[in-house]
């Protein structure tokens, strides 16, 4: 409480400002007012839940509706609790800050704010306010916890935030159950145990190949559905999502995969067929070179380029063998890619002849699978993944296809 040029004055700090300061807003007072405040928490916290809307609405540089404010006055601090309650029943307030100091729940949900107070707390719990907030979120979508499914929830850290990445906090588990927690996180494992989710260079240098992703996912949703039929879909979910986040986490925190290293012992044209000399270019005039003999593979040297250089702007790349004439270009806009031949070089003037042959990409696993081939065999070795068309306009047609289907 102020006073203000001599004016009795109500001061909070609510909302933010565009710098995510909290806002400060001041609403005139009576005495009366003022005493009731004082003396009676319950009427106190009413009117504070009913003003924080108000505050709300105000944004991050708007003034507060003071008329509005003034007008929850006397309804509230000095009307009788039936009266308050009406009242309560027809304009928007803040449930969570009643919730935080105390109010019971059942009256609450009632629509008897004033009784729900009675036994109000001057401290805040605003971990209670939390858990109430995502309880009525899961029931407006018609989800009902059991005793499993809330302490799953608990294990990975999403009980009260579903968007907060999963964590194993067995310490958060009610001990009665945490054996039978553990149980379904082992089948989860057990499901997915082998696959692994690889990373997406496309999309810059930790994200992670989305059908690897879904792929675990699926694994392990349908293994904890078939042994714990009864859990709710949130809880299946959660543990789904912990299987995923791990097996990203270690693709990420893994040195730079070497496809070649990777392949070691497919069938390829031979040692003398391996690249020796290659040039990575994109559509922004990025470029660098790789020569073998170097640390690091050819493959593993192109992927860290495209992390490093794609974006929505810049999804055209190439790898070109300049001695022989030969490359491969990729195009992650369209998920297919080019091998490009030299036919003719230019000579005395004249440009150079290239035979130009399309194929569609199934995903990231089917680009490393392409460029591993061209690294190791240049595009002889990718025949024996084709078809290749050289027709634009039948390659069209085959991508609009898959498109649509």
């Amino acid at each position: 409480m102020i006073r203000e040029d001599g004016e009795l004055k109500l001061m909070l700090a609510a909302g933010a400002d565009a710098n995510h300061e909290p806002r400060v807003f001041t609403v005139p007072i009576s005495e009366a007012h003022l005493a009731v405040i004082r003396e009676d928490l319950a009427r106190h916290l009413l009117l504070w839940s009913a003003i924080l809307p108000l505050c709300d609405a105000a944004g991050t540089r708007g003034g507060l509706d003071e008329n509005a404010a003034v007008a929850l006055l006397d309804p509230i601090l000095l009307s009788s609790p039936a009266d308050v309650d009406t009242l309560f029943r027809r304009i928007p307030w803040d449930r969570s800050r009643l919730v935080a100091h105390g109010a019971d729940l059942d009256l609450l949900e009632r629509g008897q704010v004033c009784e729900a107070m009675r036994a109000a707390t001057e401290g805040a719990d605003e971990k209670r306010a939390e858990k109430h907030r995502a309880d009525r979120r899961r029931a407006a979508r018609g989800v009902v916890l059991g005793p499993l499914d809330t302490e799953i929830l608990r294990y990975t850290g999403q009980y009260l935030h579903g968007a907060t990445v999963p964590r194993r906090l067995p310490d958060a588990v009610d001990t009665a159950l945490l054996p039978q927690v553990m149980r379904v996180v082992a089948t989860a494992e057990q499901a997915c145990a082998g696959m692994r989710i690889g990373l997406d260079p496309r999309r810059g240098n930790r994200a992670t190949d989305k059908r690897d992703w879904d792929r675990l996912a699926a694994a392990v949703e349908a293994a904890v559905r078939r042994a714990y039929p009864e859990l709710v879909d949130d809880a299946v979910r959660t543990v789904s999502f912990l299987m995923c986040s791990e097996a990203a986490d270690r693709s990420r925190s893994a040195p730079v995969e070497d496809d070649e290293a990777a392949a070691d012992g497919h069938p390829d044209l031979g040692e003398s067929a391996r690249k020796t000399a290659l040039s990575f270019t994109d559509d922004k005039g990025g470029e660098r070179k790789w020569l073998r003999g170097g640390p690091r593979s050819a493959s593993a040297e192109f992927w860290e380029f495209v992390a490093a250089r794609s974006a929505a702007d810049n999804e055209v790349f190439t790898i070109e063998d300049e001695e022989l004439g030969e490359g491969i270009q990729l195009h992650f806009y369209a998920d297919s890619i080019a091998r490009i031949t030299t036919v003719r070089p230019g000579k005395a003037g004249s440009d150079p002849q290239y035979q130009v042959e399309y194929r569609l990409v199934d995903g990231i696993g089917g680009y490393r699978n392409l460029v591993r081939a061209f690294v190791r065999g240049g595009c002889a070795a990718l025949e024996q993944h084709g078809p290749w068309l050289s027709d634009v306009t039948e390659f069209e047609r085959a991508r609009r296809r898959r498109d649509a289907w």
